[in-house]
């Protein structure tokens, strides 16, 4: 197999088959999206990047213990039907039992809430294409874009679950503010998102 490098120099690109590429990711270590048959190799995330998405797992894990939601880390794929695309999130909320893609068991159709922890290398990727991709899928109704180098975090919220053109955007930028996470009626301090992060 021959992968072809772009730009950034951390993103690999390559062409498989579905079928491939999910055969690929069974028994890969790395991460891979797949884009319509193309094959990106997701670059590995720094120390802060991993401790802000596991501070938001923690935290809300504990909030929602006793609720219907439930949470995922970046182990499962969102599968995007109509763009043919299958991506990894830092975090995901669904709202009762997970929709599969077909008989997969790794490949989920409904989140509501989608959490990304902002690289160098995916954040035009997370702000532009990924966002519009995610909002093909009906369920998806908050999306947060996290800063690993500030506490800043823009937070878009669908105004209208009936129609995809109506997202409300907010902007967090200060450790006192908390976030109202409208898709699971709690409140996050930005405290605790940055708990034990030097900036």
């Amino acid at each position: 197999m021959v992968f072809a490098q772009t730009s950034p120099p951390d993103v690999i690109t390559t062409r498989l088959t579905l079928d491939e590429y999910r055969a690929m990711e069974e028994t890969n270590p790395e991460r891979h999206e797949y884009r319509n048959g193309e094959i990106i190799t997701m670059s590995g995330g720094s120390e802060s990047h991993s401790a802000i998405a596991s501070n938001f797992l923690i935290y809300l894990g504990f909030l929602l213990r006793d609720t219907d939601f439930r949470l995922y880390n970046s182990d499962l794929r969102v599968w995007i039907p109509e763009y043919q695309c299958g991506t990894y999130t830092d975090l995901m909320a669904v709202n009762g039992e997970p929709e599969f893609n077909g008989n997969r068991n790794d490949e989920i159709l409904n989140p509501m809430l989608i959490v990304e922890v902002l690289s160098p290398s995916t954040e035009a990727y997370d702000r532009g294409e990924k966002f519009r991709k995610y909002r093909s899928l009906a369920s998806f109704c908050e999306y947060l874009l996290v800063s690993q180098t500030e506490p800043y975090i823009e937070q878009y919220h669908n105004l209208d679950r009936n129609s995809n053109d109506r997202w409300l955007w907010q902007v967090h930028s200060h450790l006192e503010r908390t976030i109202m996470l409208h898709s699971l009626n709690v409140e996050i301090p930005l405290t605790e998102i940055y708990r034990r992060i030097n900036f």
